[in-house]
């Protein structure tokens, strides 16, 4: 598994690799990290920091890329290349999951191995430093970890820049080269072609690639839209999953209704989330309703609500999208997997209009 992180990173080859505090170099400096299970122990590899001319030549010709021999070209790109690989040839949709608060790296690779399993998806992590459990606990490690969220803001921006850049010229590199192959395969033929054309690109573009955001996670990506230079309200994602958003409720559509997507953006609440509700209090008179929870002015005219409130087995849980919730109610998982493999969902819910939602029950 690749870890996308703006976390410290030291020369551990097991987990104590990860800090809890950004890079020295500041907070928007990003490092990827192949992460690896051996019987009990993780490995950890940081990804090159900067390609050869050799290793960037090598992926020019493999993947037909439009790559200019004379720029920098980073670890991240070979990274894109396996992964979109591997997507296509497993028929699998890649997920980019951005964790709440409190989490270490332990915390996020459980729950996105889990994910994985659950969902059939290649899931990518952006971890930001989160205190998981540290020196200050309750409401100072709440709000420590909300400074932190918002500083990591730049760095998932630049992020998703990334991914959007690496997709684009990924489908642009197979886009020519089923051209080419069509035009072989029928030299004399140009309509059956083109038929030809058609039937692969669509087998190309059938790689989905989804982003999750959990709890303040969402925080996170709010701030990421705070001005107009951004990468996340551009056409990056299938869907965007904004599951038990930590973000306030009010005033929601003006971040939220930035964002633009190919497919669906969900925000998924539970009334009862016994986390959001500790969440909501812990900072006192400033914290406002939170937008996981809250069934009211949800307005954003771009996204669609799910209340899983009264679904069985969710209760008072703040991740029911793994573990128990999902485990005994098989349509709350069948709602996720499709959410998460860039698939609609609204279909096979029940909508209300009275507070615009759509409800699993």
């Amino acid at each position: 598994m690749y870890i996308i992180t703006n976390r410290v990173l030291t020369n551990a080859k097991t987990l104590k690799a990860f800090g809890k505090t950004p890079s020295p170099k500041g907070p928007n400096e990003l490092r990827m990290v192949k992460v690896e299970k051996v019987k009990s122990r993780w490995n950890v590899t940081p990804v090159a920091d900067r390609l050869s001319v050799k290793a960037v030549k090598a992926l020019k010709s493999k993947y037909c890329l439009d790559l200019d021999l004379a720029t920098p070209w980073h670890g991240s790109l070979q990274v894109a290349c396996e992964l979109f690989e591997k997507a296509r040839a497993e028929n699998k949709s890649i997920l980019f999951f951005v964790h709440g608060y409190n989490n270490d790296i332990a915390d996020v690779l459980k729950a996105a191995h889990e994910i994985e399993s659950l969902y059939n998806v290649i899931v990518v992590p952006f971890s930001w430093p989160a205190n998981g459990g540290g020196v200050i606990s309750g409401t100072a490690s709440y709000l420590s970890d909300k400074s932190d969220a918002r500083a990591s803001a730049g760095a998932l921006n630049r992020a998703i820049g990334k991914i959007q850049q690496f997709h684009l010229m990924l489908l642009r590199a197979q886009t020519q080269k089923r051209l080419i192959a069509a035009d072989k395969k029928h030299p004399d033929n140009p309509d059956a072609a083109a038929a030809l054309y058609t039937r692969m690109i669509e087998k190309d573009c059938s790689v989905k690639i989804s982003l999750l955001c959990h709890s303040m996670g969402n925080y996170v990506f709010k701030h990421t839209l705070s001005t107009s230079e951004n990468a996340t309200s551009h056409l990056v994602f299938d869907n965007v999953c904004l599951v038990a958003a930590d973000a306030n409720n009010e005033n929601h559509i003006q971040w939220v209704g930035k964002v633009d997507v190919r497919k669906r953006i969900y925000v998924v609440i539970n009334e009862n989330d016994s986390a959001l509700k500790a969440s909501r209090i812990k900072p006192g008179k400033e914290q406002k309703a939170r937008l996981g929870h809250y069934t009211k002015q949800l307005n954003s005219p771009n996204t669609h609500y799910v209340d899983v409130t009264e679904a069985a087995h969710v209760g008072s849980e703040h991740t029911y999208f793994k573990g128990h919730a999902v485990q005994e109610n098989q349509e709350l998982k069948t709602i996720f997997g499709h959410m998460f493999n860039g698939q609609a969902v609204e279909q096979m819910l029940d909508y209300r209009a009275d507070n615009n939602t759509y409800k699993l029950k």
